[in-house]
């Protein structure tokens, strides 16, 4: 199975990328300012579960043609490093609206349709879907086998981290809801700090990787 040292590792190169309020991050947080704590909570559920689906589809089958091909895997590395970089530039020059992502409608919803919008856009981010086919493979370690139980293993660690990570979020938010609500600043601050650690993140992916 996967080392400590590469769980390690892996923990902290998904930390990089879950503390960045992506898409996931400011939906959560776009709900839980329109809709509360327990909106927040079950989106950040939601979420995860949609996360944990693109893990598994990475493990059955991108996975497995990635891990035997040295080229595949190159060229999806430099493909999935090329769009962080794109998206933490866009993120960067739209910080001054992030703003739009906290707005909401004020009528409450029902637990399972917010489960299942949580759902949607964790198996829809493309940010989250470029990390796991891109990165998983560098952190399987080929010669103890079973290389799909360790991508699901890793998945897990990811996702763990990103329950934690998302729920602070939207505690945070919807306990402060006019604070954040009422300095377009503190979002555009937000907006710009996660540009740059998503150009950060996707330069640290293009520049490593397996040597065989």
């Amino acid at each position: 199975m996967v080392t400590p040292d590469r769980l390690a590792a892996f923990a902290v190169l998904s930390l990089l990328l879950i503390v960045v309020p992506g898409p996931s991050v400011l939906f959560v947080i776009g709900r839980a300012l329109a809709h509360g704590r327990r909106a927040a909570l079950t989106t950040v559920v939601g979420n995860t579960l949609g996360a944990y689906l693109l893990v598994v589809a990475v493990a059955l089958g991108v996975g497995s043609i990635v891990e035997r091909s040295v080229l595949v895997f190159t060229a999806l590395k430099l493909a999935g490093a090329a769009y962080l970089v794109h998206l933490g530039v866009r993120a960067w020059r739209r910080r001054g609206s992030t703003g739009e992502a906290f707005t909401g409608s004020g009528a409450a919803r029902g637990g399972l349709r917010t489960l299942w919008e949580g759902f949607a856009v964790g198996v829809a981010n493309p940010k989250t879907m470029v990390f796991f086919a891109a990165v998983l493979p560098q952190f399987v370690d080929r010669e103890q086998g079973h290389v799909p139980a360790q991508m699901l293993l890793l998945g897990l660690v990811f996702n763990a981290i990103a329950v934690v990570s998302d729920a602070v979020w939207g505690l945070a938010a919807s306990a402060a809801r006019d604070w954040f609500a009422g300095s377009p600043r503190r979002l555009a601050a937000i907006g710009g700090a996660g540009g740059l650690t998503m150009i950060g993140l996707g330069v640290t992916v293009a520049v490593t990787g397996r040597r065989d």
